[in-house]
């Protein structure tokens, strides 16, 4: 799709700055250059498309769909709104603040919590642009996989007493929700995705930089080594070391592209990633002040064990996905 752009950036590299790209430096500065603009692209097409749809979904909307979905398919509902309303997981927390004092079920609530900062259209474009359709369409699928299986386990431990009893208390005031004609949900396409790449862009250019690092410099037979997927303890590791860390999506993909370009698993970098975003520890100080830490503790094990199993697929259809 993009062989126009990494011809081009080769011919600028070898002929304007005058760097090899087989060598560290040039190799770089083309990995810099092809991802930053490649990334871009991808970016402003998916986030107007998912915010023209995502006018259909506010949240007060989301939680009234949400109302009337129980058992299974209220986690499988409540996993798909979470792509199409898609949260950092800092944020999702006033949401779910609002999901269960609306009185939707706790495993409901937990799925759109798990699902809604891993899977969003930012991430499903640099995915697409850094990997392929195949790697972004499993990735998406098993992120809703995640959200279902972990919101139905919470469910069934029955922790509802683990929430803090003011939450139940509040009253959520009615909010009206706005019919939006098809021009105003244009406008809030194009000023949403002016706003996501506005706000995001340094973190990105942040990203590609080290994974730019990475690309050129880091040794390729080390990290084959210790986090290759001949590692059968690679993918808990990197879990283990993502849980403390923040980020989103946006800033680790391009360091998780080049981690793979080195001989680092595929399913070890996408666990990373899965886990610095859906399970962060500001989340869990935000998360302290209205759930306990028995159901933190579900929530994190729950989570992160689910994530844990998707890298290791990864890791086992590496072959089928590169």
């Amino acid at each position: 799709m993009f062989n126009w752009l990494d011809n081009l950036v080769t011919y600028l590299v070898e002929n304007v700055f005058h760097l090899s790209v087989a060598d560290g430096i040039g190799s770089s500065v083309h990995f810099f250059i092809y991802d930053t603009i490649k990334i871009i692209i991808l970016l402003a097409i998916m986030i107007f498309t998912i915010s023209y749809i995502r006018s259909f979904f506010p949240p007060e909307r989301t939680k009234k769909i949400l109302e009337r979905f129980g058992g299974i398919t209220g986690n499988i509902m409540a996993s798909l709104l979470g792509i199409v309303t898609p949260f950092c997981s800092c944020s999702s927390v006033p949401i779910f603040i609002g999901f269960v004092e609306a009185g939707i079920p706790l495993g409901v609530t937990f799925s759109f919590l798990i699902t809604s900062p891993i899977v969003n259209e930012a991430a499903f474009a640099i995915l697409l642009a850094s990997f392929g359709w195949k790697i972004a369409l499993v990735y998406v699928v098993t992120g809703v996989v995640v959200g279902v299986a972990g919101g139905i386990l919470i469910g069934a431990f029955k922790m509802e007493d683990q929430v803090e009893a003011y939450v139940y208390e509040i009253q959520s005031r009615e909010s009206k929700i706005e019919n939006m004609t098809t021009a105003q949900r244009l406008e809030f396409a194009k000023q949403n995705t002016k706003d996501i790449v506005g706000r995001i862009w340094i973190y990105l250019l942040i990203g590609i930089g080290i994974g730019a690092l990475i690309h050129g410099w880091a040794p390729a037979e080390l990290l084959a080594k210790y986090a290759g997927p001949q590692n059968p303890f690679a993918v808990i590791v990197a879990v283990v070391f993502g849980i403390p860390l923040y980020s989103n999506a946006l800033g680790t993909i391009p360091i998780a592209e080049a981690l793979i370009l080195k001989g680092v698993g595929i399913g070890t970098a996408m666990a990373f990633m899965m886990a610095t975003t859906a399970l962060s520890l500001p989340e869990m100080i935000l998360l302290k002040k209205v759930i306990k830490p028995k159901l933190i503790g579900a929530f994190v094990a729950i989570t992160g064990a689910g994530i844990i199993a998707v890298g290791y697929l990864f890791n086992g259809l590496a072959h089928l996905l590169i």
